[in-house]
């Protein structure tokens, strides 16, 4: 095994499609797309362009890091199952890093940080307590990294962990999903 590990890490958690490809300290590639909607189509080809760019392919990875929230939880969902996905056909390790960690070394600061959350609120992270929902708070975080950042911090925080291996990556959530449930009754079979 290398000594050096390239790892592919990647955040669909806002309205953006972010990835970061490193080889050990080394930041080879960032890219970073807004977008509100269609992660799922453009992920996987954002993540081969990259790796085409920086001559790699899928095969030259060692490790896959992903952002796993909170956040929106459709995208959330969409990064957890391709890093899932992707370790389990390239056979190697998927590391989650959480949205909260993740920012923290991407602003270089241990305090309180914030991911924007709907409706005016944020979840909210505090030193040594549980992260919260709660309202907006202004000045209680050190801000918002740049999406790229935030890819990039993901990859730093895997490489540590490399070889060992990781329990899949599974979403964070504060809070449960908005959807609900169909209130339609079941069909009735008959025999």
């Amino acid at each position: 095994m290398a000594s050096d590990p390239t790892i592919l890490a990647f955040d669909t958690s806002a309205a953006h499609c972010a990835a970061a490809l490193l080889s050990g300290d080394r930041l080879l590639a960032t890219h970073a797309e807004a977008m509100s909607r269609g992660q799922a189509e453009r992920l996987l080809p954002l993540l081969e362009e990259m790796l085409d760019r920086a001559g790699l392919g899928w095969r030259d990875l060692e490790a896959i890091g992903v952002g796993t929230g909170p956040g929106n939880f459709t995208g959330i969902r969409i990064a957890v199952s391709a890093a899932r996905g992707l370790a389990l056909g390239l056979a190697v390790p998927a590391y989650g890093i959480d949205g909260f960690a993740a920012r923290r070394q991407a602003l270089g600061t241990t305090g309180a940080v914030s991911v924007p959350a709907p409706r005016g609120q944020v979840y909210l992270s505090r030193p040594g307590a549980d992260p919260v929902l709660g309202p907006e708070a202004g000045d209680t975080t050190a801000g918002q990294p740049a999406p790229e950042a935030l890819a990039e911090a993901i990859a730093r925080l895997a490489a540590p962990a490399w070889p060992q291996p990781a329990p899949a990556p599974a979403p964070l959530y504060i809070r449960p999903a908005d959807a609900a449930p169909s209130a339609d009754l079941p069909p009735v079979l008959l025999d």
